[in-house]
């Protein structure tokens, strides 16, 4: 296939495209500076000028291509508005064609739980309340009348290669010279190797399944606590931790805090069983105290 990715040269997006090359298909990805383009052609994908804000680049670069993977956010306060827009894109170019579309959500929609899954109710928290309505309408386009092959992949705290989340507590050892996290640490993250999630996404870009939630999530839920003695043990400051309460932390970084503060525990064993889907890569622990952080300084 020739697979549409927007968001291809980011952390995940760049990881899926890597992947689905791999596994023999093109990539045609979304590019907005020249920059961009140089980034992608020495990859050996394909770039497509344009802009998540402009519909027609989405509506031509979609018609040039057999599925598309929605990798991309700018994570601010526009976010809700580009993804409805992408929404809107395939709701008009899809219907009759059975091209497969993925749309990248996460786990945050689900909000505090002891044991979710794929079926559990939404709960989201503030900052991703919308991330919710526009899962409600991709899975709606593919219920529909216009029976679109529509799905939706929830990853986890998605870690590896020395980036996402985790690489702010190396920050922090670098700046503060102590491992900082938000809350008391004994809160739990459900969380994915970037690798690993990459597989996932072309697992289910192939099965082509409409109307279904995947969840990318390699371990059901690492505590806090745990996550930043190893990264303390990788910045070479073993021990040396330090709590940031929530309410102090959302001075800072906002309704983010509260996300960092969730405790959850939520299970993928449904996606793992319909896709085949085995992580394979290191464990978030072993990543941080001796991996990719520690090898990319981060």
């Amino acid at each position: 296939m020739k697979v549409f990715v927007t968001g291809a040269t980011g952390y995940i997006g760049s990881a899926v495209s890597a992947a689905l090359q791999k596994r023999g298909h093109q990539v045609l990805g979304l590019a907005r500076s020249l920059e961009s383009v140089q980034k992608l052609q020495q990859r050996g994908i394909e770039p497509y000028e344009g802009d998540l804000r402009d519909k027609d680049s989405l509506v031509g670069a979609a018609r040039k291509t057999d599925a598309m993977v929605h990798a991309a956010s700018p994570s601010d306060s526009t976010s809700a508005e580009l993804d409805n827009g992408v929404i809107d894109m395939i709701c008009e170019v899809f219907p009759g064609t059975e091209k497969p579309f993925i749309y990248t959500s996460g786990i945050w929609v689900i909000g505090e739980t002891q044991g979710a899954d794929e079926d559990s109710p939404l709960h989201a928290i503030p900052l991703v309340k919308w991330r919710a309505v526009c899962e409600q309408r991709v899975l709606a386009a593919a219920k529909g009348d216009s029976n679109i092959r529509a799905c939706v992949l929830r990853p986890g705290i998605v870690y590896g290669r020395g980036g996402g989340i985790p690489a702010s507590f190396f920050k922090s050892a670098k700046e503060r010279g102590a491992v900082v996290f938000v809350g008391g640490g004994e809160n739990h993250w459900p969380v994915v190797h970037v690798d690993d999630l990459a597989d996932l996404y072309v697992r289910a870009l192939e099965n082509k399944s409409g109307g279904t939630v995947f969840h990318g999530i390699s371990e059901e839920g690492v505590k806090v606590r745990d996550i930043a003695h190893a990264a303390s043990d990788g910045a070479g400051i073993p021990g040396k931790i330090s709590s940031w309460p929530v309410e102090e932390a959302r001075k800072t970084l906002g309704l983010f805090a509260d996300a960092l503060a969730l405790d959850q525990k939520i299970s993928s064993a449904k996606t793992k069983q319909q896709l085949g889907w085995q992580p394979t890569a290191p464990r978030l622990v072993e990543d941080l105290r001796q991996g990719s952080y520690k090898a990319a300084g981060a």
